[in-house]
């Protein structure tokens, strides 16, 4: 498959970087349709471009989109770039409109459920309706894919487990298999 076409569900990317290549690209997406129409502020999506940034990763703004289809157009849309990590906020819940799982899974050619479980278990540390997120995580490719919460605390528990764990994960993932 070119570079430069839309990647087919269940379909391995190549990367436009080498494996164990210094620079690393990742994008954040922000499902909220209130954000995305101008009707309150994403303060989940500067959250993770920070830390990504700090991780060494090159990181533009988040992308902030509805609920929904325009979450799977925009997943679509960062996979053609190749990137390392893309990390969705929001749309994890069970509100009616919050499909952010269902337009993620499909793209998912190998999940981990057990980065799912421990998501869950570390939000359940201080809320107790953590557990309720039903985020998936996976990869495509050699890009992984990770959905959290909405809110800030969801975001922030969020980032507890997976910082430990990213390098290691990016590693494995660019073919490097250190221990």
């Amino acid at each position: 498959m070119s570079e430069h076409t839309t990647p087919t569900p269940g379909t391995a990317q190549p990367h436009a970087t080498d494996p164990g290549s210094a620079h690393r690209h990742a994008v954040v997406i922000v499902a909220s349709t209130r954000a995305a129409a101008g009707q309150a502020e994403d303060t989940t999506g500067p959250v993770l471009v920070a830390w990504l940034r700090d991780r060494g990763f090159a990181v533009p703004d988040a992308v902030v989109v509805a609920d929904g289809e325009p979450v799977r157009d925009a997943l679509l849309a960062a996979l053609t770039s190749h990137p390392r990590v893309i990390v969705t906020t929001g749309g994890t819940g069970l509100s009616p409109t919050d499909h952010t799982p269902e337009m993620t899974e499909p793209l998912l050619e190998r999940r981990l459920p057990g980065l799912v479980h421990a998501l869950a278990a570390r939000g359940a540390e201080s809320t107790p309706t953590a557990v309720l997120s039903r985020g998936a995580a996976g990869t495509v490719g050699r890009t992984f894919v990770v959905n959290l919460p909405g809110s800030t605390g969801g975001v922030r528990d969020g980032i507890a487990v997976l910082d430990p764990i990213l390098d290691h994960l990016c590693g494995q993932l660019e073919g490097r298999h250190e221990h």
